[in-house]
């Protein structure tokens, strides 16, 4: 039994391992069993395992939704979030994931899921390491196209609070945001907007 092997790979892993990476790893599933009985591991959804006395950094919800939907990105209002460039706090982890794959059904956190032509979402996808693990945002700019495309189901006030905050606060550029406008075809809708603000 390499029980404390296990235990220090969980710790190396920000305490939160998928069942797979366990097994890939090396480890027998009788040394999960051992540490689920002492309590010190347990089963927070479908093949997803953390520490008990697990301590949370400062996004666990996207690193949690991440591991479970390893193709999605993270969108929306959870990527403005992200970026601080919102006051709202999202109910729910934002993720974009391609039309016509399937949505992993995630009990933990709440999550959405939004499908995005396949052109739409394979841009603008940018990497970050959170507590030992990828996770995949939208960057700034094309997060702003996304909101002004999904307005009506985020409202129209939260993509232009973001678009202010985007540009005269972190420095995003309006020719980047406009470069994703035309792939979500929203450039009509962005353009008066970022021209009314410069």
């Amino acid at each position: 039994m390499r029980t404390r092997e296990l235990m220090s790979f969980f710790q190396k892993q920000g305490g939160v391992v998928r069942f797979s990476a366990i097994l890939k790893a090396g480890f027998h599933p009788d040394s999960l069993i051992a540490l689920e009985k002492e309590g010190k591991v347990e089963r927070i959804a479908l093949g997803l395992y953390r520490v008990v006395d697990y301590e949370p950094g400062s996004h666990p919800d996207l690193v949690i939704a991440s591991l479970q939907a390893p193709r999605g990105v993270i969108c929306l209002l959870s990527a403005l979030s992200f970026y601080e460039a919102t006051s709202e706090i999202p109910k729910y982890v934002d993720i974009a994931i391609p039309q016509g794959t399937h949505a992993n059904r995630i009990k933990y956190p709440p999550v959405k899921f939004y499908r995005f032509a396949p052109e739409v979402w394979k841009v603008g996808i940018e990497e970050y390491k959170l507590e030992g693990h990828k996770i995949r945002v939208y960057n700034l700019a094309k997060t702003i196209a996304d909101c002004f495309k999904f307005r009506n189901r985020i409202g129209i006030n939260t993509a232009l609070e973001a678009l202010k905050v985007a540009v005269t606060e972190k420095g995003t550029k309006p020719k980047e945001i406009m470069q994703y406008a035309k792939i979500c075809r929203v450039d009509n809708i962005i353009k008066p907007r970022l021209e009314a603000m410069l």
